[in-house]
């Protein structure tokens, strides 16, 4: 049972690592944690990754009222930014349970499904329906790999608050990725 933990350990972290474009932080400039229970690496590694993602995905999602072209479309992403915002009051209060900062320590790095600053500035260039294939194409590559590393949080995690949360979250991105809208003017 440990050696299946720890493979499962690992596997999140090489899926972290592998999606990271840039190097890690030097450990020495990392702040302490704050308060609370410590935090297993893998829980830790989910909750702090999990984060930033929702808040990229929102910064997206809120950009599809003034830029959509599609009614639908706009609906859908209203919904999806309110569901990622309800995650993220959730996953805030994880972090600060585990002792650990709300500040994104991914910020540069190059995570798959991370909706990254450049993909928010071209998004901010588009308009009408290619503005709605570039946020269904960038919210659904989010939804799915949420969905992987939640997934193995709930197998390596070792929190029951975390892996509770990391299942519901599997089930949410089950869900929304079947809601996932093919806007007016995507090739058929």
């Amino acid at each position: 049972m440990k050696a299946a933990r720890s493979a499962a350990a690992l596997t999140l972290l090489l899926l972290l690592l592998a999606g990271c474009g840039s190097p890690a932080a030097d450990p020495e400039s990392t702040p302490p944690p704050a308060t609370g229970a410590p935090a297993d690496p893998t829980d830790a590694a989910w909750a702090q990754l999990m984060t930033p993602m929702n808040e990229s995905a929102v910064a997206l999602l809120s950009l599809a009222a003034d830029r959509s072209g599609d009614t639908a479309v706009r609906r859908w992403a209203a919904g999806l930014r309110t569901s990622q915002n309800g995650e993220l009051a959730r996953l805030r209060p994880l972090l600060d349970r585990m002792g650990l900062p709300d500040t994104n320590v991914h910020e540069g790095h190059h995570m798959p499904g991370m909706v990254t600053a450049d993909d928010l500035a071209r998004a901010r260039t588009l308009k009408g329906a290619a503005f709605d294939r570039f946020l269904v194409d960038r919210i659904g590559a989010h939804l799915r790999q949420t969905a992987q590393v939640s997934r193995s949080e709930t197998g390596a995690g070792t929190r029951p608050d975390a892996k509770r949360l990391a299942a519901a979250l599997v089930s949410a991105r089950r869900a929304e990725i079947a809601r996932l809208p093919a806007p007016s003017g995507a090739p058929g």
